[in-house]
């Protein structure tokens, strides 16, 4: 996992096909591909049926007037006409299916990536990632690949019509050319405005998604206006943008599509002139005209298709991109369940995406049983210590061992089972009270919620609910209220009874009651040998510890025993602050 100057997602670019994990699904695709290869050459050697129909009606039937050759003739390219059919229909059905297995190989990996990449990156890409793949699996699914696949069949078109003669192929040719410049030009005039509409479109929708979560606040304070403001000028920015890009794609896909249909004309001309000059027969005019369309037919195809085509090649550049950053996690040998000691040799943090050290040269070290409160003023590095504890953050420079291991030791979802985590910013998920409390365990055993549910003593709470452990909470836990969401992060922090336990502000919202429930949590969790962490600006949050940690400007000023640094804390503070306030009023208690 990288650190500090991690680039930001959307810019950068991936690596060479062969070596990327994009290009090793699309190669494990490699049969169906080669089937739509082998099915678009049978598709196309079937379009010329109407170019040799019609030469063979002007040049045969009419001459011979025989209708038994006529009967032969149609029988034949009906039949023609109805395998090119169920041709076209399978290729496209195996593109479709390409698409959906590219999605599901990698829909895994880049969700996984999705839930890394704020870890290591300040980037605001979201949901970016999902949508890329959307978009390749959409291209793959499309006409556009068809297109792609016709496209090397155009020097055999323009050669059969050099055949029927020289000049009905230089129309042709001519009429080629124009089209592909006139690709050539989309491709250049549309690449930078779909760059940066991307970049746009990702933050539209985060000012969306925010202030939808924060509706309560735009409400309340009357800020709905100034965010709509905001979010309108980039609507609007994007809505140009995505108009320029339009109006060029669409204004050459419509310039190509007049300029095919007078090259067809333009060949019918040619043809009839060849014809007066006796150069042709009049079954040349109608085949040169059909045969002249097709060819040019995937360069219309091609440019209709551009757009998705570029929004692709841009989508699968980023993902790959990603994916070079965030690579695969290993799965480490399976060590045994921490159960003695946490050691903390000399951290110092650094937050993702950024080059400032908040949290410099932390040591200490925590036994089972042991409780440790961290106190200090409002931006002296707590959270951050705590990020680096339970592995979201890595360390710059320094270890976090479990016992004898260091962190990256364990694999993230083994680690999980033996951390209990609360952070500052409680954050539930859609689904029952029963599904938060087991972290959505589908394995989980009812009387493990249970017990989770009464160590963190929320079980009366729980069942006093319309459906108890059943009640669906909402999307963000919208329907309870903040205490009630904390106590239930409590009980999911607890759950399994993990060995180290971090609890960043954990009574920021509890009444009196959760005050003391959280008390009674913190003790049982020692006395069973866990280590509990709690970092607390109000006295009761230390209340059941035996360690204190003093944190300023991301230094550790003081470690030790509560009493022992609590007293220190009242001899250097002549003034009161926020280290003082709670040390005053823990040096109160019994």
């Amino acid at each position: 996992m990288q650190r500090g100057k991690a680039r930001s997602y959307s810019t950068v670019l991936g690596s060479e096909l062969a070596r990327s994990e994009l290009g090793r699904a699309m190669h494990a695709c490699r049969g169906a591909i080669v089937g739509v290869a082998l099915m678009s050459c049978m598709v196309n050697l079937l379009y010329l049926t109407g170019s040799v129909f019609m030469l063979e009606i002007y040049d045969r039937v009419l001459p011979s007037r025989s209708i038994s050759t006529l009967v032969g003739l149609t029988v034949l390219a009906g039949g023609l006409y109805v395998a090119q059919g169920i041709l076209d229909l399978i290729r496209g059905r195996i593109l479709v299916r390409i698409g959906t297995t590219l999605d599901e190989a990698l829909s895994g990996r880049v969700f996984g990536a999705v839930v890394r990449l704020p870890l290591v990156s300040s980037g605001n890409e979201g949901l970016q990632p999902l949508r890329d793949l959307d978009s390749v699996r959409s291209f793959l699914s499309g006409m556009g690949p068809s297109a792609l696949f016709d496209l090397p069949w155009l020097p055999v078109y323009l050669a059969i019509c050099f055949v029927f003669h020289p000049l009905i192929g230089m129309t042709a040719l001519i009429g080629a050319v124009i089209l592909i410049a006139l690709t050539v030009a989309t491709e250049y005039l549309t690449r930078i405005q779909s760059v940066g509409g991307v970049g746009l479109a990702a933050h539209r929708s985060d000012i969306a998604s925010a202030s939808h979560r924060n509706a309560e606040v735009l409400r309340a304070m009357g800020m709905s206006r100034h965010l709509m403001m905001q979010w309108t000028d980039i609507n609007r920015k994007y809505l140009s943008g995505s108009q320029r890009t339009n109006d060029v794609a669409g204004g050459l896909g419509a310039v190509a599509k007049v300029f095919r249909m007078a090259l067809q004309s333009a060949v019918l001309g040619v043809g009839a002139y060849l014809v007066i000059h006796q150069e042709a027969t009049a079954g040349i005019i109608i085949a040169g005209s059909i045969l002249s369309a097709r060819a040019l037919a995937p360069v219309d195809l091609a440019i209709a298709n551009w757009r998705g085509f570029v929004a692709a090649r841009q989508s699968w550049q980023r993902l790959n991109g990603l994916l070079k950053l965030l690579p695969p996690e290993g799965e480490p040998i399976l060590l045994d369940p921490p159960s003695q000691r946490l050691s903390v040799e000399n951290i110092s943090v650094i937050p993702p995406g950024d080059e400032r050290v908040v949290v410099h040269d932390v040591t200490f070290a925590l036994e089972a049983g042991h409780g440790l409160g961290i106190i200090g003023p409002s931006g002296s590095g707590k959270s951050s210590l705590l990020r680096a504890l339970v592995g979201v953050w890595l360390p710059a420079r320094g270890t976090v061992r479990l016992d004898a291991a260091a962190l990256n030791q364990w694999s993230a979802h083994s680690l999980g089972r033996h951390i209990g985590y609360l952070p500052q910013d409680v954050e539930l998920f859609a689904g029952s009270v029963a599904q938060n409390i087991c972290r959505h365990n589908p394995d989980a055993r009812a009387d493990a919620i249970i017990a989770a549910a009464k160590q963190a003593g929320v079980h009366e709470l729980i069942v006093g609910m319309r459906e108890g452990y059943d009640t669906q909470i909402g999307a963000h836990g919208s329907v309870l209220s903040a205490g009630q969401a904390q106590r239930i992060a409590l009980a999911r922090a607890l759950y399994g009874d993990p060995f180290l336990i971090v609890l960043d502000e954990p009574n920021s919202n509890l009444d009196a009651e959760g005050d003391a429930a959280l008390t009674r949590a913190i003790r049982a969790a020692r006395d069973r040998g866990a280590i509990v962490i709690v970092v607390a600006h109000r006295p009761v949050g230390i209340e059941a510890v035996d360690l204190l940690l003093v944190m300023k400007e991301g230094r550790l000023q003081a470690f030790g025993v509560k009493e022992t640094v609590l007293g220190q804390v009242l001899q250097r503070s002549p003034h009161p602050s926020p280290i003082k306030i709670v040390a005053d009023a823990g040096a109160a208690k019994p």
